[in-house]
């Protein structure tokens, strides 16, 4: 009888599949946007505090696909006090999503970074010292987003991005990062009751179309130049963020 349960196909899984599909191939090209696709797509059929646990549970998937590909490739640098700050901050963002109504907060979080990936598009910059105290301060910023609407990644990207990594050292430090905090954050959403058998059951049910979108996504980022990757993810960051301000109005006025 168990297995009875987990045999039955979840509700709107055609429509929820082709989400993960649409978010392997992001993750696997760009090595983030995975939790801000699936939650932005899959918005219109499922309520935000359900889909966001499971995108963090593909997250993991995501990961553990991708982690032997690019771990010669990950910047320790950036990659150790930013995931100091996200888990600090993780905690806080889990427990906004699970008290507080998480609509304003994702539409002032896209809008943001809606901007910032214009403005880098266009090639206004800001001069950001590198240094620990931004390194950190990236971890406290994305890792609250992460915990609270799924634009953790989104906001690392952008300050990565701001101060011009390479292509391939953002992506794989990226990847690396997002492991660590999707572990942390289904910890967290476990102890605030958001995490549960169906967390599990649709996450099971979407790896596979997730996990051949990655691998059309990896394909796809060794086939592009070092130019031409961060045209295109930058793309990817401001249709993101559009996509999340659309999902949220949508879904208010449906």
């Amino acid at each position: 009888m168990l297995f009875d349960g987990w045999a039955q196909v979840p509700d709107h899984f055609v429509l929820l599949a082709c989400c993960a599909l649409a978010a392997g191939v992001v993750r696997g090209f760009a090595g983030f946007g995975l939790s801000a696709v699936l939650v932005a797509s899959a918005a219109f059929v499922v309520a935000p505090r359900e889909i966001i646990p499971v995108a963090q549970m593909l997250e993991i998937v995501a990961s553990v696909a991708l982690i032997p590909s690019v771990w010669r490739d990950v910047n320790w640098r950036w990659l150790t006090p930013m995931a100091a700050g996200y888990v600090l901050s993780i905690p806080l963002g889990v427990a906004a999503l699970a008290h507080l109504p998480g609509t304003v907060l994702r539409v002032g979080g896209c809008a943001v970074l809606l901007l910032a990936s214009l403005a880098l598009l266009l090639n206004l910059r800001p001069r950001l010292p590198d240094g620990l105290p931004l390194r950190v301060g990236t971890g406290l910023l994305a890792g609250f987003f992460a915990g609270a609407s799924s634009l953790g990644g989104m906001v690392a990207s952008t300050m990565l991005f701001a101060v011009s990594l390479p292509a391939r050292s953002l992506r794989a430090t990226l990847v690396v990062l997002f492991f660590g905090s999707a572990c942390y954050s289904l910890l967290w959403g476990l102890w605030q009751g958001i995490v549960g058998v169906d967390t599990v059951h649709r996450s099971a049910w979407l790896a596979l179309p997730l996990l051949a979108g990655i691998a059309v996504g990896a394909h796809g980022f060794h086939r592009i130049s070092e130019a031409g990757f961060r045209r295109a993810v930058l793309v990817v960051l401001a249709v993101l963020s559009l996509a999340g301000i659309v999902s949220v109005a949508v879904g208010r006025s449906a």
